[in-house]
Parts: structure tokens; C-alpha cells; sequence
């Protein structure tokens, strides 16, 4: 019987094989020739990629995971004393820095859509997401139908931000949308009154929510509308970034690591203010770690 992920694995494993025999290029070279990795972050996206204390450095899901790259690179390239450099990116700004080599690797909150592929590659997804809504417990709205004549926000530069407006114009829904500059500010506009939901990725609704004074008086509600998977996204044409991107995330699924990292960061009380996103791992992220994917959700 044919296996998608283990042949998926094999395929890599066949293209590492074949980069061990043929010259560095791209990325790879530039990252051996320099001895350094420059690493997109996010500000404020909770759990996955954020600045948690005074040393300024990213801590989160996908740093973690990015983490895991930069060791399976060191071992690749034989540098073992690899140096990281962060570059904060946002959802306006991330494509184009990736696209113009200031940043080599950006895996934070990007969703997987064709529109993007086109522009940059993508690596196995890690993470399932769905487009819901946070309001507060009494607010009495129950999904996107509920929202005529309230204001919503959003974050700029996001696929949320784009399928909210698309559906208010077509369903003629007559609510308000209002753009904010990132999650942090979003939730911020939500818990004073400024807007009665914010639209946005299931598990980045968790992360906010997690963030209240008191975390229960904030639901996640609403039939999931928008689905993707976010990646970590390099230059277009980059192969043996990408090969070895994949060869580092195959490795922490086949091993069973992932369970872990994802516990940290979704299950247990997280820096620096020990919030817990009481977010367990669902079944399509358990489907997309059995067999590893970089295509976007149809």
C-alpha cells in the first residue's frame, strides 16, 4: 500500500543524499561561507514566536523549532558554533525580507496559500489552524453572522484580515472592520470595547486570550472558516534549504519530539508570566505530523 509520508520521507532522505555529493548554492552557501543564520521573528504572536522577558530574545513554538533547524544545520554544514541573528519581521514585512535575503528563514504565524507560494517556498507545515472569533463570554455573538453592526478586528496584513472583509462584503454582513498592526494590539482594541470580536487563527486566539486578567471570561467561538497551515518560509528556488529544512522537521515528527515542544508551549504555563493556552494538540496537527505536509489546505 502506498504511504504518503514515508514516501515523503524518502524523498528527502534521496535529495539529502544527493546534497552531500554536489556543491553548496544558495542559502546553504551563504550560511556556511558566513558562519551565520539570520532567523524572521514575531514580536507579540503568542506561543508561536514572541519577546518574553528582558534579554529581547524570541522564545515560542516555532523558535523552538527553528531552533531544531539551526542544530540539524550545524551538523549539515559542519559549523557547530553557527551564529543566530534575529530579524523582527511582521505580517506586512515578512515576504519581502525573506525575498530580498535580509532574512534566511522565517518560521513564525504564515499561513501556507497558493497566492504566497508563488512568491516563496514553504516547509512542512507545523501547525493546524482555524479561522475563528474571541469576544467576550457574554457578548452573545456565536460566529461571523452575529457580528451586523459591530466592529472586528483583525490583524493587517493577514489571510484573517482579507477573508473577514471578503465575507462582510458578500454576505452583506454591515459590520465593521478594523485593521490593528498586530495580535498584541488587537486584543487590546478588543478587551477595551473598541471592537466586540477579533477574527484571527484559532490557536493565536488562544495565545491572546491566555493574556486577560482573567483568561475564562474570553471565549473562542464560531464554525471554523478560513483553514491553513503555517510553515517556515525561505527564498523561492532555494532546493537545499529546503530539503534540509524538511530533513531537520522529519526528524522531530519521526522521533516524537514535536509532542513535546507542542506541550510546552500549548499545555503548560509559559513565560514569562506563566499563562497556559489549555490548548492541546488537535487531530488534523496529529494527521499533518503523520504525514508531513507543505501543500496549502484545499
Amino acid at each position: 500500500m502506498f504511504k504518503p509520508a514515508l514516501f515523503a520521507l524518502s524523498l528527502v532522505c534521496a535529495h539529502s543524499a544527493l546534497a552531500d555529493t554536489v556543491p553548496l548554492s544558495g542559502t546553504l552557501k551563504k550560511i556556511a561561507d558566513s558562519g551565520s543564520i539570520t532567523l524572521g521573528y514575531r514580536d507579540s504572536s503568542i506561543p508561536f514566536s514572541y519577546i518574553g522577558d528582558h534579554s529581547g530574545k524570541p522564545m515560542g513554538y516555532a523558535v523552538d523549532l527553528a531552533g531544531e533547524i539551526v542544530k540539524h544545520l550545524q551538523n549539515k554544514l559542519a559549523i557547530p558554533a553557527l551564529k543566530v541573528r534575529y530579524n523582527l519581521v511582521t505580517s506586512q514585512t515578512r515576504i519581502p525580507l525573506v525575498q530580498n535575503g535580509t532574512v534566511d528563514l522565517e518560521c513564525g504565524t504564515t499561513g501556507v496559500t497558493a497566492e504566497r507560494a508563488r512568491q516563496v517556498d514553504f516547509s512542512y507545515g507545523f501547525i493546524f489552524v482555524k479561522g475563528q472569533l474571541l469576544t467576550k463570554k457574554d457578548s452573545g455573538i456565536q460566529g461571523l453572522d452575529d457580528l451586523k453592526g459591530k466592529n472586528v478586528v483583525s490583524t493587517a496584513g493577514t489571510t484573517n484580515e482579507k477573508y473577514l472583509k471578503n465575507y462582510n462584503l458578500e454576505h452583506n454582513l454591515g459590520a465593521f472592520v478594523i485593521s490593528a498592526k498586530d495580535h498584541g494590539e488587537a486584543f487590546m482594541m478588543l478587551q477595551s470595547g473598541r471592537a466586540a470580536a477579533f477574527y484571527m487563527d484559532d490557536a493565536l486566539l488562544y495565545g491572546e486570550r491566555a493574556k486577560a486578567r482573567d483568561p475564562h471570561d474570553w471565549v473562542v467561538v464560531g464554525e471554523a472558516q478560513s483553514k491553513e497551515i503555517y510553515s517556515c518560509m525561505m527564498r523561492k528556488g532555494d532546493e537545499q534549504l529546503l530539503v534540509a529544512v524538511n530533513e531537520a522537521l522529519a526528524d522531530v515528527y519521526r522521533s516524537g519530539k514535536i509532542e513535546g515542544i507542542y506541550q510546552r508551549w500549548f499545555e503548560q504555563p509559559i513565560p514569562p508570566k506563566g499563562l497556559n493556552l489549555e490548548f492541546p494538540m488537535t487531530s488534523e496537527l496529529k494527521g499533518l505530523i503523520a504525514r508531513p505536509s507543505s501543500e496549502p489546505v484545499q
